[in-house]
């Protein structure tokens, strides 16, 4: 039995759970299933299953081996569309990571995007962490702001304009700023990517190059909940992307400042790593997304 054959219908058992209903929904006979789980085991030197009479269950390496099944199956069928004439739809599974607040964007929108494929399957990983995509297993991976140099290949899907927001509660103790000057009597929540690190300061465009001004800050944090959170406590004042604010900009929770003082917008990149082709699931989502 060819390989890919042999590894499609260990995915049906294994999702299944039965070597009978993989043969069922297979139209093969059970034999023919047993054989060809066993023929895997066999070559992989690894039990991929554990059988009892009642139910069949994966191993921890017949997880692993799952899990790569799904994505080399899934690949195969879209290296097989690329010569048909007629659009196929597209299998398998697109794991993304992107910033916890960019999640909160996207996932309302997941229900329009995955009715339009309904044959995709979604791994969202949400963290501040900046991931190795790579070495991690992703597809693809969202990326706020200016990216470092790096071997990945990167498709700009627009940018986040930035405002500079505080609470009623903050304004009341420490007032309004009405220029930059004013800024030395005020706090500013720090955010860095790692503690430790140094934030820049208040940051702004002066219509030709960012500038930065060095401001006090009771709190330095390095998540865009615990920034957003610090914000609506009353410590300080923070410069984020507007669109993940509009709720509590609407409800007055918080209230933009020195709106003539806003820092650069910010750009929003997708994230591959470089092959000759771009997949077409990656390509979907970055057309989808990028709207």
């Amino acid at each position: 039995m060819h390989r890919l054959e042999a590894m499609r219908i260990f995915v049906r058992v294994a999702e299944l759970g039965s070597f009978t209903r993989a043969a069922e929904n297979l139209g093969l006979p059970k034999a023919s299933v047993s054989t060809a789980v066993q023929q895997l085991e066999s070559s992989h030197g690894t039990q991929l299953l554990h059988r009892t009479t009642r139910k069949v269950q994966m191993t921890q390496d017949g997880l692993a081996f799952y899990e790569r099944c799904k994505d080399l199956l899934a690949d195969m069928d879209e290296l097989t569309a690329m010569f048909q004439q007629a659009p196929q739809a597209l299998r398998g599974r697109l794991r993304v990571d992107m910033p916890t607040g960019v999640a909160k964007i996207i996932i309302p929108r997941l229900p329009e995007f995955l009715r339009a494929h309904p044959h995709l399957e979604i791994e969202l990983s949400s963290t501040d962490r900046r991931v190795d995509l790579v070495r991690e297993g992703f597809d693809c991976v969202l990326r706020i702001g200016v990216l470092d140099d790096s071997s990945l290949i990167a498709r700009p899907l627009g940018h986040f304009r930035l405002i500079n927001c505080a609470s009623p509660a903050y304004l009341a103790t420490y007032g309004t700023p009405r220029n930059l000057d004013d800024l030395a009597q005020h706090q500013l929540i720090h955010y860095v990517n790692t503690l430790g690190g140094k934030s820049l300061g208040w940051e702004y465009f002066d219509g030709a190059t960012n500038r930065f001004i060095d401001m006090p800050g009771a709190i330095t944090v390095n998540s865009a909940e615990s920034y957003q959170a610090s914000c609506l406590a009353g410590l300080g004042i923070i410069q984020v992307p507007a669109i993940g604010l509009l709720p509590f900009l609407e409800s007055g929770e918080l209230i933009e400042v020195l709106p003539e003082f806003r820092a650069a917008p910010m750009p929003v990149s997708l994230l591959y790593a470089h092959r000759r082709n771009l997949s077409q699931r990656v390509k979907v989502l970055w057309i989808g997304w990028g709207r």
